[in-house]
């Protein structure tokens, strides 16, 4: 009787118990934050090799040192997400992108930066302050990495430089109040100047001794074009004499001089300094070889012809810069539109020549497209073609 009851009960029994019964356990159950975290070391590799694309102020060094990424560190985005943000936060960048992807191996990854700095780039000076330029350049070199001779103007470093040569200042216990400004140094010329926030006296009068070669009357003129009314510091008026005198002595061979002392008096009738400057004029020099450098250099005796360089003669560099845009000129028409040249000097002081290396970089050569005419009637449209040398 009981076999009988328990084969109806089989018979009748739901399907679903044998579902369950037969169905495996279920497996462990993972929590989120414990999933993603796996996921995420999946993800991270081993970095081979790094690289940097797009720089031209900074090193490759410099970048990754502040990246902060290491070749056998392991690493996925979010490092390199994190990387990115520190070079941003510099301030030297417009934009950082970066690449990363798997080696031939899919074993590691080889990855990349892509950067556009800030540009411009201005010199940077310190003026007026109770410190060594020396001192003070070792201490922002120990505070960025990216510290050099020129800086971008962006109110960004400004501020941030200002606010770290002030903290040098005060710890050499001085008050003083540090400024940092962009500001002219020339005609067209400009740099960073950290200075003391006390206004500057402006240039009354500038005056020189010492000159032979050249008359006073002639360097007075000619400093006084952009000295007079200028803010005063020894080395944004050194700047100004390197802008406006020394190419007056560079044009007569007096390729050496030099302005070892200048000093400051009280002028009398007006409210800013006197200026007196000594100048050292030095010997004469001779125009010695004249060579080209770069892509170019195999065809030195034309581009060398067209510059009408005159070897022996007093090295007037005034000449020399027009015979270099000669050159330039002959290479835009051979459709180097974007040719730079680079004028190096190597002075021999017993044979009292400069030889002169003239670096070409020549950038791509351009085509000619399509000229396009309009405003001209047909007759007007085909002389002028036949000026440019296109066939109809």
């Amino acid at each position: 009787m009981m076999v009988c009851l328990l084969a109806l009960l089989l018979l009748f029994a739901p399907a679903s118990i044998f579902a369950q019964t037969a169905a495996p356990k279920a497996g462990r159950k993972v929590p989120a934050k414990k999933a993603k975290a796996e996921k995420a070391e999946v993800t991270r590799w081993p970095i081979e090799s790094l690289t940097v694309e797009g720089n031209k102020n900074y090193s490759a060094e410099q970048i990754l040192s502040v990246a902060a990424l290491k070749i056998g560190q392991l690493a996925g985005k979010s490092d390199f997400e994190a990387a990115r943000d520190r070079l941003i936060a510099t301030g030297r960048f417009e934009t950082v992108g970066y690449r990363f992807g798997p080696n031939k191996d899919s074993t590691s990854y080889t990855a990349s930066f892509q950067v556009v700095e800030v540009t411009p780039l201005y010199p940077v000076q310190f003026a007026g302050l109770a410190v060594k330029t020396a001192e003070i350049e070792a201490w922002l070199k120990s505070k960025d990495p990216f510290y050099g001779p020129q800086l971008p103007a962006t109110a960004e470093l400004l501020d941030r430089y200002t606010k770290l040569v002030q903290e040098f200042v005060a710890s050499k216990n001085q008050t003083e109040k540090v400024a940092g400004k962009l500001l002219p140094t020339g005609p067209n010329q400009f740099a960073v100047i950290f200075r003391s926030a006390k206004p500057l006296p402006t240039i009354a009068q500038v005056t020189f001794t010492g000159n032979r070669v050249l008359a006073s009357t002639l360097l007075q003129n000619s400093i006084s074009e952009v000295a007079i009314g200028f803010p005063y510091s020894e080395s944004g008026f050194r700047t100004l004499l390197d802008h406006a005198i020394r190419p007056l002595y560079d044009a007569r061979g007096h390729v050496k001089v030099a302005f070892p002392k200048i000093t400051t008096d009280k002028a009398k009738d007006v409210d800013g300094p006197v200026v007196t400057v000594t100048v050292e004029e030095g010997p004469e020099f001779k125009l010695g070889e004249v060579a080209l450098a770069g892509g170019f250099a195999a065809k030195s005796a034309d581009l060398l012809k067209i510059g009408k360089f005159t070897p022996g003669a007093v090295a007037n560099f005034d000449d020399v810069m027009q015979g270099v845009e000669r050159i330039r000129k002959r290479l835009n028409r051979q459709g180097y539109m974007h040719a730079e040249t680079a004028i190096e000097r190597a002075l021999n002081d017993k044979t009292k020549t400069v030889n002169v290396t003239i670096r070409i970089t020549e950038g791509p050569q351009f085509n000619f497209g399509r000229l396009t005419i309009e405003g001209l009637d047909l007759n007007g449209e085909a002389a002028m073609k036949k000026l440019w040398g296109l066939k109809e």
